[in-house]
C-alpha cells in the first residue's frame, strides 16, 4: 500500500483526477488509475488536503484516503469532521464490487468489521483510549456494558462481573495484544481479526494474575498441576506463602488446613482447578469452596470399636457388633435379610455410592409370602447367591450409567464452553457399544429384581440369562475386541488435549466414579460376563438335582461361554495363565476350578495369621490375589514323602496346603490396622460367605519388608470393587484401631507362643484321632507283601500315604509295575482336570 501518495481523495460527483507531477512514479500512477477504474469514482490527487478539507460542498461528498492515520493531515481532517478512510477499505470494496464503507469515524481497514468489543480490568485510561481508537479504525465498535451483543471481551485480569458473564455466555476473552497484532496486519485487505485460528493465541489464560498452591496431592500429581499452572498463565508457590491468591485442596485426603486462611485467599477444591482448564477460563470460586469434611458415622464406629471388657462372651458379642458396624456402610442389597418384624421387611440399606434401594412402589407391589419373607435361619444358599448376582448386576448397571451420564453425554453435548472437547469420531471410538450394553443389562437387572422380590426356590435364574443371550452376543464382542483401541484413544487425547485431561480429572474426583479413571471404568464390561458365569456356577452348586433350574443354569452358562468365544483369543493374558498353573502345583489340594481362561494372578503376599480364622494364629499364610478370587494357603507343617513319577523323576511336594478359595465378592470391608507397640504391619478382612449368617474376621500380619501394605490394600480393594461392580474402591478401606478388634502381633515369635501353638495342633490331632464322626484324612499302613492286593483294590480317589517300616527289605520299597500303571493312569486323569 506504500504505492499511494501521502494523501488523495475521491469526489463522488466530479469526474476529475488530479495528479501532481513528481509525487508519483509511473508504477504508482498505474495502480491508482486501476483502483479508480475499479470503484468507478472520480479521483483527485494532491499533497495539500487543506485546500479541500475546509470546503463545504452540498453537491458531492468528499472522502479522503490517507495512508497515515498519525499525521498532521489526519489531525487536520479529523478535527473538521471529514470522512477519512484507508487504502485497504478502497481495495476491499473494489474487490467485492461494493460501495465505499460508510463510517462516522475514520476507517482505515475492515480488519474488525462487525465485531463488538467490551473492556474490563483496565487501569491505564490512556492505554485504553489508544486501543479504542485502533478498534474504530479497523471497523469495530465498543460497548461500555457487557451484553449478548458483545462478540469479544478484552480483559486485563480474570476478575469482575464482565469476565464472569463472558465465561457463562461462552464469549471469547482476549488480551489487549490481540488488538495491537491485528493493527499490525491492517494492510492485509482480506484478513479479519475474528478468525479463530488468529485469535486463539491471544486468549486470556484461566490462571492469569493467579498464584496457586497445592495441598494434599501426591508429589507426582502436584508436579503435574504446577506444570499446567504455568502453561495456563499462572504461577505457583508453596502452601502458606502470603502472596498466594488460591490454595487448591485435595478434599479426599485433607481433613483440615494447616493454617487459618486470610479473607483474600480462595480455598478451593481441585475441581475448580480442572474445571478452569476444561472451560479455558477461570471458574467461579464460590461453587468450589473447600469445606472441612467430618464424618460423624466414622466417629461413632470408632467409639464402638474402643470398648473393651474382660468377659469373653461380651468380647465376642462386641466384636460381632463391631464387624456389623464396619460393614454397614458397604451393605448394598435392596433385599436385606428379612427380620422378624414385618415393618423391617423392606428396610433401606445404608451406604454405597451406587446403592439401589427399594422404592415405595416396589414395596407396595411386593406380595408378602412365606417364600418371599423367609426367616433368617431358613434362608437358602441358593437365595443368598442369587441375591449376590442381583447386587453385582445393580452396581454394574449404575457404573454403565455413570460412564454415559458423566462422560459420554457431556462430551456429545452441543454448545460446550470453549467448543467441543473431542471430535465425534473419537467419542465413538472410546465408548463403542456401551449404550447397547447398558440397555440389555438394565432389563436383566429389572428381571432379577422381580425374581428376588417374589422369590420361590423353583423360580428360574437361568431363564433370565437365556432370555437375553442373543443381545449379549450382539453387544459385547464389538466392545471387548476394540477395548485396546478405546484405551489408546483416551491416552492419546489426554496427552494432546488439555481440556480433555481436565474433563477426566473433574469426573474422576466425583463420588460416582470412586476416584477411578475412565479406563478403569470401561474395563468393567470386559470383566462382567466371566463374573456372571462364576455366580451362575455357584447358584448351580446350591440348586438341588430335582430343581428344573439346574438344567437351565447349565444352558445359561453355556450361552455365556458362547459369547466369550466370540471374543478374540488374543485378549487373554497368557502369562497370567502360566502363573495360575504355578499356583496349582505349589498348593496341595488347590481346587481344579481355579484354572479359568478369564482369570489371572495379580498379587502374592506372605503373611502370618493373627486370629483363629481361616487358620490358627501364628500359621504362615500365603495369599494369592486373582482378579476375581483370593486363594488362601498355609505353609505345610511336615512333608511326609515325595512322589515318584513313572519316568523316574522325583517331583518335590507342594510347600503349601490349600485352606480356602474365596470369591472377592465375599469381602465386605478391608481394615488397615494402625501400627501400635503391640500391633505392627497388620490388616484384616471382614468376610461374609453366603452360607454364614454373621461376618467373619480374617486378620494377618505382613511377613517381610518387600510388600508395601498401602499398595497391597489398594490393589485388593480395587479388584474387590471390580468383582462386585462398584466404583468406590478406596471407600472399602477403613483405618482401625487393632485393640478394638482384639488383634495384636506381640510375642508372635516367642518360645511360649510357639509352644502354645504346638499344643493346640497336637490337641486337634488327638481329637481327630478319637473322633467317630470324621473320616481320617490319611492312612498310615505298614507295607507288607500281603498288602499289595489290598492296595490295588482301594479307590484312587483317596489320598493314600504309605509308611515303610525300617525292618522291611529294600525289595518291598518298589511298588509292583501293576501299581505303577494304575498310579500313572490316575496322574493323567488328575492332570486332565486342570
Amino acid at each position: 500500500m506504500n504505492l499511494f501518495l501521502h494523501s488523495f481523495f475521491f469526489l463522488m460527483e466530479v469526474p476529475v483526477v488530479k495528479i501532481r507531477e513528481g509525487e508519483a512514479g509511473a508504477e504508482e500512477k498505474m495502480m491508482i488509475k486501476s483502483i479508480v477504474n475499479m470503484v468507478h469514482t472520480p479521483c483527485i490527487m494532491t499533497d495539500n488536503v487543506q485546500e479541500f478539507g475546509e470546503e463545504d460542498n452540498t453537491d458531492f461528498e468528499t472522502v479522503f484516503v490517507l495512508t497515515d492515520f498519525d499525521s498532521p493531515d489526519y489531525s487536520f481532517l479529523y478535527k473538521r469532521d471529514n470522512r477519512i478512510i484507508g487504502p485497504p477499505v478502497v481495495l476491499y470494496c473494489a474487490a467485492k464490487e461494493e460501495p465505499l464503507q460508510f463510517s462516522c469515524r475514520p476507517l482505515y481497514s475492515t480488519t474488525m468489521l462487525n465485531l463488538s468489543l467490551c473492556f474490563t480490568g483496565f487501569r491505564n485510561k490512556e492505554e485504553m483510549k489508544n486501543l479504542v481508537n485502533l478498534v474504530h479504525h479497523m471497523g469495530g465498535t465498543i460497548r461500555k456494558d457487557f451484553s449478548t451483543k458483545v462478540t469479544h471481551l478484552i480483559a486485563y485480569s480474570t476478575h469482575g462481573e464482565k469476565y464472569r458473564l463472558a465465561v457463562c455466555l461462552g464469549t471469547p476473552i482476549l488480551t489487549p495484544s490481540w488488538i495491537l497484532k491485528a493493527w499490525e496486519r491492517r494492510n492485509d485487505v482480506f484478513f479479519h481479526a475474528g478468525e479463530e485460528e488468529f485469535r486463539t493465541e491471544f486468549k486470556v489464560p484461566p490462571f492469569q494474575d493467579c498464584i496457586l498452591s497445592f495441598l494434599g496431592f501426591s508429589e507426582e500429581e502436584k508436579a503435574n498441576m504446577e506444570e499446567r499452572t504455568l502453561k495456563h498463565g499462572g504461577r505457583y508457590l508453596e502452601v502458606g506463602d502470603e502472596s498466594c491468591t488460591h490454595i487448591v485442596v485435595e478434599e479426599n485426603s485433607v481433613k483440615e488446613l494447616p493454617f487459618s486462611p486470610s479473607k483474600k485467599l480462595f480455598v478451593v477444591k481441585q475441581e475448580w482447578f480442572w474445571g478452569s482448564i476444561q472451560m479455558d477460563a477461570r471458574a467461579g470460586e464460590s461453587m468450589y469452596l473447600y469445606e472441612k469434611n467430618d464424618s460423624p458415622a466414622m466417629k461413632k464406629a470408632v467409639s464402638l470399636l474402643s470398648l473393651t471388657t474382660p468377659n469373653s462372651n461380651r468380647k465376642r458379642r462386641r466384636l460381632r457388633d463391631t464387624l456389623a458396624q464396619l460393614t454397614k456402610e458397604t451393605e448394598i442389597s435392596p433385599f436385606p435379610p428379612p427380620r422378624k418384624r414385618p415393618s423391617a421387611e423392606h428396610s433401606l440399606s445404608m451406604g454405597s455410592l451406587l446403592d439401589v434401594s427399594n422404592t415405595p412402589e416396589t414395596c407396595k407391589n411386593s406380595k408378602p409370602s412365606r417364600s418371599s419373607t423367609p426367616v433368617v435361619s431358613k434362608q437358602s444358599a441358593r437365595w443368598q447367591v442369587s441375591k449376590e448376582l442381583y447386587q453385582t448386576e445393580s452396581n454394574y448397571v449404575d457404573i454403565l450409567s455413570t460412564i454415559l451420564q458423566l462422560f459420554k453425554h457431556p462430551l456429545e453435548k452441543e454448545g460446550q464452553v470453549g467448543g467441543p472437547i473431542l471430535a465425534q469420531e473419537e467419542i465413538k471410538t472410546i465408548f463403542g457399544s456401551i449404550p447397547d450394553i447398558y440397555a440389555v443389562h438394565t432389563r436383566i437387572k429389572s428381571d432379577l429384581e422381580e425374581l428376588l422380590t417374589h422369590w420361590l426356590e423353583d423360580r428360574s435364574v437361568g431363564d433370565i440369562i437365556l432370555k437375553y443371550s442373543k443381545e449379549l452376543v450382539r453387544t459385547y464382542p464389538p466392545f471387548v475386541n476394540f477395548f485396546e483401541m478405546s484405551k489408546e484413544t483416551i491416552v492419546r487425547c489426554e496427552k494432546q488435549k488439555p481440556r480433555f485431561h481436565a474433563f477426566l480429572k473433574i469426573n474422576q474426583a466425583k463420588p460416582e466414579c470412586g476416584r477411578q479413571t475412565l479406563v478403569e471404568l470401561l474395563i468393567r464390561p470386559v470383566q462382567r460376563l466371566p463374573s456372571v458365569a462364576l455366580l451362575l456356577n455357584d447358584i448351580k452348586k446350591h440348586t438341588s438335582d430335582d430343581n428344573p433350574d439346574k438344567i437351565t443354569l447349565e444352558k445359561a452358562i453355556d450361552s455365556l461361554k458362547e459369547v466369550m468365544t466370540h471374543i478374540n483369543e488374543d485378549k487373554r493374558k497368557t502369562e497370567g495363565q502360566k502363573q495360575i498353573f504355578d499356583v496349582v502345583y505349589e498348593v496341595d489340594g488347590c481346587p481344579a476350578n481355579l484354572l479359568s481362561s478369564h482369570r489371572s494372578l495379580v498379587y502374592r503376599v506372605e503373611t502370618i495369621a493373627l486370629g483363629d480364622q481361616p487358620c490358627d494364629r501364628g500359621e504362615h499364610v500365603t495369599l494369592f490375589l486373582f482378579n476375581d478370587c483370593l486363594e488362601i494357603a498355609r505353609k505345610r507343617h511336615k512333608v511326609i514323602s515325595t512322589f515318584k513319577s513313572p519316568l523316574g523323576q522325583t517331583r518335590p511336594p507342594p510347600p503349601l496346603k490349600h485352606i480356602a478359595l474365596m470369591p472377592l465378592s465375599q469381602i465386605r470391608r478391608v481394615l488397615d490396622l494402625q501400627d501400635t507397640e503391640e500391633c505392627m504391619n497388620a490388616f484384616a478382612l471382614v468376610v461374609r460367605p453366603p452360607t454364614e449368617q454373621e461376618n467373619l474376621l480374617f486378620s494377618f500380619q505382613l511377613a517381610g519388608e518387600e510388600t508395601v501394605k498401602s499398595a497391597w490394600l489398594r490393589t485388593l480393594c480395587r479388584h474387590v470393587a471390580n468383582t462386585i461392580c462398584r466404583a468406590d474402591a478406596e471407600d472399602m478401606i477403613q483405618c482401625t484401631d487393632p485393640d478394638s478388634l482384639q488383634i495384636n502381633t506381640k510375642d508372635m515369635d516367642s518360645t511360649l507362643s510357639k509352644a502354645s501353638r504346638a499344643i493346640k495342633k497336637t490337641s486337634k490331632k488327638v481329637t481327630r484321632a478319637f473322633s467317630f464322626t470324621k473320616t481320617p484324612k490319611r492312612f498310615f499302613l505298614p507295607l507288607l507283601p500281603t498288602h499289595f492286593s489290598f492296595l490295588l483294590s482301594l479307590p484312587f480317589s483317596l489320598s493314600i500315604y504309605i509308611s515303610l517300616q525300617a525292618h522291611h527289605s529294600p525289595s518291598m520299597v518298589n511298588l509292583p509295575s501293576m501299581f505303577e500303571r494304575k498310579y500313572h493312569t490316575f496322574s493323567r486323569s488328575t492332570t486332565h482336570l486342570f
